[in-house]
């Protein structure tokens, strides 16, 4: 990986009333995502490892990647256009000759973010992108220090 991306992990999910705020970010900064409340709750899932009683959308298609001899290499969130962030998913696959291959997919951040959970690859954002998002640290101390309890509604 160049100097043009950051390394990021999620630091929290919280609920929302339009579904879930995936907070990510590193030491430096934090910054939020909105997702759906299925994809909120598989992140959630995959963070602490519950385990749910039938595969979900993001179970099959790990199950793929594993039968394909392919996996989760690394997430990249590539851009942020018209109030919509876009990522990528970058598969590394070998055969059964050894030979490896790899696959770049475009993919909701959402979504790629909760593959790379689960298949605990690296999550990454590139430099142009961090450097526009805006820095929700103190959004997260404050809920953090009370319990990710979620702010007052127009906070966020």
């Amino acid at each position: 990986m160049g100097k043009d991306v950051i390394e990021i992990e999620v630091r929290a999910v919280l609920p929302t009333s339009g579904g879930c705020a995936v907070f990510l970010g590193n030491d430096d900064k934090v910054f939020v995502i909105y997702v759906d409340q299925a994809v909120g709750a598989a992140i959630t899932m995959f963070m602490h490892h519950t385990p749910k009683p039938r595969p979900q959308t993001h179970d099959l298609f790990a199950g793929l990647l594993t039968t394909l001899g392919a996996k989760v290499n690394r997430v990249v969130i590539i851009s942020f256009a018209d109030s919509v962030y876009y990522a990528r998913i970058i598969i590394t696959v070998a055969n059964e000759l050894e030979e490896k291959k790899i696959i770049e997919l475009d993919s909701r951040p959402s979504d790629a973010v909760a593959l790379a959970i689960q298949q605990e690859a690296p999550i990454y954002i590139t430099q142009n992108v961090w450097d526009d998002v805006e820095d929700m640290s103190e959004v997260l101390d404050k809920m953090e220090a009370n319990g990710l309890q979620p702010p007052e509604e127009g906070s966020l």
